[in-house]
């Protein structure tokens, strides 16, 4: 995994080389070691445009993949490609997934029940409250905090979630070595304790305003549904939520005075369709995250089987009777039964009348880094 962590990291820091060009490498040579050392004639067949070409022609030439992972690993920062299980797979199936991640801190396996909490960074007061009341009700109920690390509603979100003993995940726009906003030191450090610090920007990117809006798709990437607690008309917030829809993911947002300027963004996305938040059981029930903490219990203590893959293999967002499980895989409808019956205490699947079930989102995760 080391031999390859390299080149990953090699193509990571050429400009010009983002998630589509890399997969296109990637389909054609098959390994990023025989891409990353393939003839530029080929390169060019690859697909690879002239910039881009003498961007990793360059790279090449001037770095030592072996010296650059040295600095990553004395950093005390892992990474995570696209070709590690530990990858986090709501993250994998949006579109443009990062193809390397760098990560200070711990990524979980109940973090996939992730819920993100983001809003304009000049909070009001209610904004603010409402931010504490929301991420700290969720984070004791075993879901996953992320945001963004900014001043204002993001800020309120983290410390909130680590104050109630919680998981959180801060998604930058800035590498993961670099303080921003400086305040937030301490916030930092407490995050990486209860949680990770993630960025697609290698070390030392300094937080330019160019990267926000991408490090917004990974914030909703992240997540199961996305909650907008307070937001101008114009707050970046609203673009974490439009991500959000085209990902597929659920959107909340805290409705507001309608005298406020604060509020505008988040009546409009209610008004657009967004579901309304008074409390955190809207979230929870809407994301069939009710009962967290008990399915957590449950998969800590009993781990997954080839039974369960097999069947989460054949089930999707459609409705599948278990008589029709049980001609698919050929096994007993006793033995579907009794292991769909676990799957669902451990929120892997749901059940939907008539003997019919689906899957709960996008299934289990099982990883863990530390």
């Amino acid at each position: 995994m080391t031999d390859h962590l390299r080149y990953w990291l090699g193509f990571n820091l050429v400009p010009g080389i983002g998630p589509r060009r890399l997969q296109a490498l990637l389909d054609t040579f098959g390994s990023p070691s025989l891409a990353w050392n393939a003839p530029p004639a080929r390169l060019s067949d690859a697909g690879l445009d002239r910039r881009s070409l003498d961007n990793l022609l360059e790279a090449r030439s001037k770095l030592s993949l072996d010296r650059e992972l040295e600095k990553v690993q004395s950093a005390g920062v892992q990474l995570i490609s696209w070709e590690d299980q530990a990858y986090p797979r709501h993250l994998r199936n949006i579109y443009d997934p990062p193809p390397l991640l760098y990560v200070r801190g711990t990524l979980r396996r109940e973090d996939e029940w992730a819920v993100a909490v983001v809003g304009t960074r000049r909070a009001s007061a209610y904004g603010k409250e409402a931010a504490r009341q929301m991420a700290g009700g969720l984070a004791r109920s075993g879901i996953t905090i992320v945001s963004g690390l900014a001043r204002g509603i993001d800020a309120q979100a983290h410390r909130a979630a680590i104050d109630a003993g919680g998981r959180t995940i801060a998604v930058l726009g800035c590498g993961v070595d670099v303080v921003y906003p400086p305040e937030h030191r301490n916030l930092t450090r407490e995050v990486v304790g209860q949680g990770a610090l993630i960025s697609e920007y290698p070390l030392g990117t300094q937080p330019e305003a160019s990267n926000f809006p991408p490090r917004n798709r990974l914030i909703s990437g992240l997540s199961l549904g996305v909650l907008v607690v307070e937001a101008g008309a114009r707050s970046g917030a609203l673009i974490t939520a439009r991500f959000a829809a085209e990902q597929g993911r659920d959107v909340f947002a805290v409705p507001g005075s309608i005298f406020q300027r604060n509020s505008e963004g988040c009546n409009r996305l209610i008004q657009d369709g967004a579901a309304p938040a008074l409390s955190i059981r809207d979230i929870q029930e809407e994301l069939s995250l009710t009962m967290v903490e008990q399915q957590a219990e449950v998969r800590a203590v009993v781990p997954a089987t080839d039974m369960e893959s097999r069947l989460l293999g054949q089930l999707s967002s459609e409705p599948m009777h278990v008589d029709e499980l049980c001609r698919t895989v050929e096994l007993p409808v006793a033995q579907i039964s009794s292991t769909l019956a676990l799957m669902e205490l451990k929120g892997m699947v749901r059940q939907v009348g008539g003997m019919k079930y689906i899957v709960a989102r996008e299934g289990s995760v099982d990883y863990t880094i530390d």
